[in-house]
């Protein structure tokens, strides 16, 4: 695995110095890469013996990367039970990287909230706006708002709008508490431990680790059935 690691940071480096991030489609080199560590995260979430033995035989340089993103993927795993069927899921191209990023950070210049713990949110509710469809609870858009919360913190906007519901985002986790008490708001945006656990857990990777960025915005969208993971986008889906 950790060769794979040294890979992705690689097509990174060199698609954020040489790609234009502002355009679609992504660097499918990085693209393929990051697929293939999402795959393996998702394999040791399941697996705790396993990531525990993989994580211990890694450099110290991605310990706490892997470990971290194994421990949020298990975290979203217990909480949410396997469906009984992909159908129904319906998905979307996301919006260029360079442009998300860019929200984000306004995002964090406006509100104050970090343009990571923002980041993290959209990766863990619709895979950066890949998906499209509306949740159990009602939340909708790529920022996943219920509608009276998006009434009361969306600020006019249009809650399908990226850079419109990543602001609204931004100005609902502030009211809540954010960044002083991140958890706080985390829980105020949604009360389940897991979530928080794992949103808190991607945002810290990427403060660590900004290319993580990159390699978050290229993992896809997955559905656990009863019969194992169905891939809905990205290659190979």
């Amino acid at each position: 695995m950790a060769s794979e690691l040294r890979a992705l940071e690689a097509a990174i480096e060199a698609w954020t110095r040489e790609g234009d991030l502002d355009t679609w489609p992504p660097s499918p080199e990085v693209e393929l890469r990051a697929l293939y560590v999402q795959r393996v995260v998702r394999t040791l979430a399941r697996e705790p013996g396993l990531a525990r033995r993989t994580i211990e035989r890694l450099p110290r340089v991605w310990r706490f990367e892997v470990r971290s993103n194994v421990s949020a993927s298990a975290a979203l795993f217990r909480h949410v039970p396997p469906v009984d069927s992909a159908e129904g899921f319906r998905t979307a191209r996301p919006e260029p990287a360079g442009a998300l990023l860019g929200w984000f950070t306004e995002g964090e210049r406006r509100f104050g909230v970090d343009r990571e713990m923002l980041a993290a949110i959209m990766l863990v509710e619709t895979r950066f706006g890949r998906v499209v469809s509306r949740s159990y609870a009602g939340a909708t858009g790529p920022m996943q708002f219920i509608p009276s919360t998006w009434t009361a913190y969306g600020m006019g906007g249009d809650v399908r709008d990226e850079r419109d519901a990543i602001l609204g985002a931004a100005n609902y986790l502030r009211a809540s508490g954010a960044p002083e008490d991140e958890r706080g708001a985390l829980y105020a945006y949604n009360p389940v431990d897991a979530y928080v656990v794992a949103v808190s857990s991607y945002a810290e990777v990427m403060r660590r680790n900004p290319n993580a960025f990159f390699a978050y915005y290229n993992w896809q969208v997955f559905v656990r059935t009863v019969d194992g993971d169905v891939q809905l986008t990205g290659p190979g889906a």
